[in-house]
């Protein structure tokens, strides 16, 4: 759980607005340690309050496009979602487990990401590197 974000403010300041259900998602999200498939994002709202799935994923759809949300790839044709770098959570790099299908956040120093030097040398504009490591989690490795 994040006690130094205001998902409110975060809605209000992006241009995107203030509904219930956006800051219901964006809570959801960002309350959590890690990011979350939308089918997790709907399972732990409807415990709280019904929502209708296709509500989930058309508000995703606008909190990506709003940039406070990120898509992370999976690799396949599945999604995982996180609070987009803000001024309390920096770019890092995300561990997906091959086996249990888990993704874990990593720490931002344990691959540095520096934008910075990537604008230097690249001719266009970079805004956003996504770093994905794959493998199998040690939880998953002590089951096998």
């Amino acid at each position: 759980m994040c006690d130094r974000c205001n998902y409110t403010d975060f809605l209000k300041s992006s241009g995107l607005g203030y509904t219930r259900n956006r800051l219901r998602v964006l809570k959801a999200i960002g309350d959590n340690h890690r990011p979350l498939s939308a089918q997790e994002i709907f399972d732990t709202l409807k415990r709280s309050q019904p929502i209708n799935r296709v509500t989930v994923y058309r508000v995703l759809d606008r909190l990506v496009d709003a940039g406070l949300v990120d898509r992370i790839s999976s690799g396949g044709r599945s999604f995982f979602y996180g609070l987009s770098p803000n001024e309390n959570h920096h770019p890092h790099p995300h561990f997906y487990c091959k086996r249990c299908g888990q993704m874990e956040c990593l720490s931002p120093s344990s691959l540095p990401l520096d934008i910075d030097a990537l604008n230097k040398i690249h001719p266009g504009k970079v805004h956003n590197v996504e770093v994905r490591l794959d493998g199998i989690c040690k939880k998953c490795l002590k089951m096998a």
